[in-house]
């Protein structure tokens, strides 16, 4: 029997959640699933440009486990854009972080515990918020 899949820290919801080429109808498109946690994934180390084991461990995963989150979702949005597919961001087994901190001098999120202190220096760049 496997292991149950741990829930991963998500601190961003999407703006948006679906995603379509133009000029192409709906009813005639092919659709790609990203979850939750794949699009938190994107975000931390494609868009924030955190190193992997920084970036697992603000979603609460091992560097493996984030790598091969990632490595999904950046095949599902190859095959999106590659293939004229559409992109819905859905599901996931995801916990949201409440009670965040943010950097922004570089956009990093992080959540401060009931049992810390609050930070004045962001734990990514290293610079005062």
């Amino acid at each position: 029997m496997p292991r149950p899949i741990k829930r991963r820290v998500v601190s961003c919801e999407p703006k948006a959640n679906f995603f379509k080429p133009v000029g192409v109808q709906l009813q005639n498109i092919e659709l790609v699933v990203m979850t939750l946690d794949e699009m938190e994934a994107i975000r931390l180390a494609d868009y924030l440009g955190l190193y992997q084991e920084d970036a697992a461990a603000a979603m609460g995963v091992s560097r493996q486990t984030f790598g091969n989150i990632v490595a999904s979702a950046r095949k599902k949005m190859a095959d999106a854009i590659i293939n004229g597919k559409a992109i819905k961001i859905e599901g996931g087994i995801v916990n949201y972080v409440s009670g965040n901190s943010l950097c922004k001098r570089c956009g990093f999120k992080w959540s401060n515990s009931s049992g810390e202190e609050n930070h004045t220096v962001c734990p990514n760049c290293k610079k005062d918020i």
